[in-house]
């Protein structure tokens, strides 16, 4: 058999022992060639005779996938499947997966991480002590603020866990999960304009949709507080990048923390290089825990689809 691994964390290194074990399961495994996702027209070139894939954040078309003539599973090296189209696999048979709660803490704690960034200016202050000068960055303190997370998954219920740890409130926003599940983290349920209106720093913890495209607009940005933070460092394209730059160019926003860009690299962003903005690129499941679990995980589910024995984490196409 034939496996494409296309995940740039896990094709740097291509004798690590994940991946000579799946070469002793499969027997010939391609990598990467490029060290950045794959665009469709370069996955229709590679997909042909291949039998599955280890998929990172390549665009998985239609068009891409009428090439795969073998390819029985694509085991997605993270969460979201927005780049997958699931339903054009289903047609052809091909079984998509994903690796949830794999790299939930890790996204949580970069999410915390940028809060701290962003109130205290650190990148800032790091830049000027670098070129010789010695800044003074008027920060502010989070202990008291309210901290609202839109998304209450794995991932949202983290970073509300961590917010509340140094002192924040959080409240949350998720329309899909039953009052049980806020009540048993002792969180305060609100729908996302009040998340919006009360909210000191709001982070962003939702799958991209139709429904969620550009979630926080010019609208909601213009109801948060004027000294507000916020954080994407779920998919980009949740939060419409124009908008945020129009309010931090008016001062509306005290900050904004992004490592999911409406496109990446992010050369087209309006947000990268403003002193209000920090930027990362993508990193929020890039620790060595969460790429271990990943490759684990997305490596399971593709063997187990490869032998016919399915997986629990299956993800179902949008239509019968």
């Amino acid at each position: 058999m034939k496996v494409l691994v296309t995940p740039t964390s896990l094709c740097r290194t291509p004798d690590a022992p994940a991946l000579q074990a799946l070469r002793a399961e499969v027997g010939e495994v391609v990598l990467n060639p490029h060290g950045r996702p794959l665009t469709a027209a370069e996955l229709a070139d590679l997909l042909p005779g291949v039998d599955g894939v280890v998929a990172g954040l390549d665009e998985y078309s239609s068009e891409a996938l009428a090439t795969a003539d073998r390819l029985k599973v694509i085991a997605r090296y993270g969460v979201g499947v927005d780049r997958v189209d699931v339903d054009a696999a289903a047609a052809r048979g091909i079984v998509v997966t994903r690796t949830p709660g794999a790299n939930a803490l890790s996204v949580a704690e970069l999410a915390i991480g940028l809060a701290f960034t962003v109130a205290r200016g650190i990148t800032v202050a790091d830049a000027g002590v670098r070129e010789g000068g010695w800044p003074r960055v008027d920060g502010r303190e989070l202990t008291g603020a309210t901290f609202g997370v839109i998304g209450f998954g794995a991932i949202g219920r983290l970073v509300a866990e961590r917010a509340r740890g140094i002192g924040m409130t959080p409240i949350a926003f998720d329309p899909f999960l039953p009052d049980a599940v806020f009540a048993g983290a002792g969180v305060e349920r609100v729908d996302v304009d009040e998340l919006c209106r009360r909210s000191d720093v709001v982070s962003l913890h939702v799958p991209l949709t139709a429904a969620t495209r550009h979630l926080i607009d010019a609208r909601r940005l213009g109801m948060l507080p004027s000294d507000a933070i916020v954080i994407n460092t779920a998919r980009g394209g949740l939060l419409d990048e124009a908008a945020a730059r129009e309010a931090l160019d008016r001062g509306a926003l005290f900050g904004v923390a992004v490592d999911a860009y409406e496109s990446e690299p992010p050369s087209a962003s309006p947000l990268v290089g403003h002193p209000r903005v920090v930027s990362t690129p993508h990193s929020g499941g890039h620790t060595r825990e969460a790429v271990q679990r990943m490759t684990d995980q997305s490596i399971a589910d593709l063997l187990a689809v490869l032998r016919g024995d399915g997986s629990a984490n299956a993800v179902s196409p949008t239509r019968p």
